[in-house]
């Protein structure tokens, strides 16, 4: 079983190693100690990030969608073209790069600050276990 330190813990969750040791001595997730590392087993990570998604989403009105790999972030770089364009998201530690029309990018009025959710639904997905 995988084991995690609170820092790569945050990375994962794409919060501050504070704001993940905050939660861990609130009980939100069990940790424990490794020498004198405080260390979260894989699984016991893996229910809260799916817990804190949850509380996530009831916290906002989220949109009617079948995608459910969604990814909340904020706009980093827009490049407009005559008809097409690319627009650039940070979500955490995820950099999302996505081509839509220049019509869609006015509509939604995404412009670099604005936040913005990117939404993947693919039939194609590769995993990398690392």
């Amino acid at each position: 079983m995988e084991s995690y330190t609170i820092g790569q813990a945050a990375r994962l969750l794409g919060v501050s190693v504070d704001t993940a040791r905050r939660w861990a001595d609130a009980d939100r997730f069990p940790t424990h100690r490794e020498g004198t590392r405080r260390m979260v087993e894989g699984p016991d990570l893996a229910a809260f990030c799916v817990e804190a998604a949850q509380e996530g989403a009831e916290g906002g009105e989220a949109p009617y969608t079948s995608a459910r790999n969604a990814f909340p972030g904020i706009v980093t770089g827009v490049k407009l073209g005559t008809v097409d364009a690319q627009v650039e998201i940070q979500a955490g530690p995820h950099r999302i790069v996505s081509l839509l029309t220049r019509e869609a990018v006015e509509e939604l009025g995404l412009e670099v600050g604005a936040r913005a959710t990117a939404r993947v639904k693919s039939t194609s997905v590769f995993i990398d276990r690392v």
